[in-house]
């Protein structure tokens, strides 16, 4: 074949056009293994899976578009016994509609938690009549904490001293607003009704 002004063209092999054919499908199989292996980063609470008491893998997708009162949960702190019972009239209170109390067990603060996970609830049941979901026990400090709790940490730049820390996670899964275990349970009652009514406001409207 001549081009313009009579001067043949070089054509490429056969073997040329294969290898540059096989290296454009090499390439573009490799781009599309990056994106599809590249890990979705959570973009909020409610987008991560966790363990429950009984070590199975749960969505806390369940729980958007209500509020969520997320606490990290011990049986033998002094805090024990009257967090359980405001947790539970709280949860009672509210109705699992619009609301619920998230227990994650942690015993990273002394001997406070030393029970398995399916033990701690059992325990919160049978002694404060719990009826909240109890997750899989946790570390929510370190290397290996949990990363749904690190979420929580991570949004207010804040680490838990002690048990019974409370964040409180809005129907979108952004923290909204957090608790030492020595703040007054009536500040959180104040601020957990007041976005469940916002909630049912809102449902109101959209009917």
């Amino acid at each position: 074949m001549e081009a313009l002004g009579g001067y043949p063209t070089k054509s490429s092999s056969p073997k040329a056009r294969m290898f540059t054919v096989l290296l454009s499908m090499t390439v573009g199989v490799g781009c599309l293994f990056l994106l599809l292996a590249k890990p979705r980063r959570p973009r909020d609470f409610y987008s991560f899976e966790v363990k429950d008491a009984r070590g199975r893998t749960v969505s806390l997708e369940k729980f958007r578009g209500r509020a969520s009162l997320v606490v990290n949960v011990a049986s033998r702190s002094e805090n024990t016994e009257v967090n359980y019972r405001s947790l539970q009239e709280l949860h009672r209170e509210l109705g699992t509609s619009h609301f619920n109390v998230l227990a994650f067990p942690c015993g990273q603060f002394g001997d406070t938690e030393p029970g398995s996970s399916r033990d701690v609830e059992a325990f919160a049941k049978a002694e404060y009549g719990t009826t909240f979901p109890f997750f899989g026990k946790i570390k929510i400090m370190g290397s290996e904490a949990e990363p749904a709790f690190r979420f929580l940490t991570d949004s207010i730049q804040k680490i838990p001293k002690w048990n019974f820390w409370k964040f409180l996670v809005n129907p979108e899964g952004k923290v909204t607003r957090f608790w030492r275990a020595d703040e007054p349970m009536e500040s959180v009652r104040q601020e957990v009704t007041a976005l469940v009514r916002q909630i049912i406001l809102k449902k109101r409207v959209e009917l």
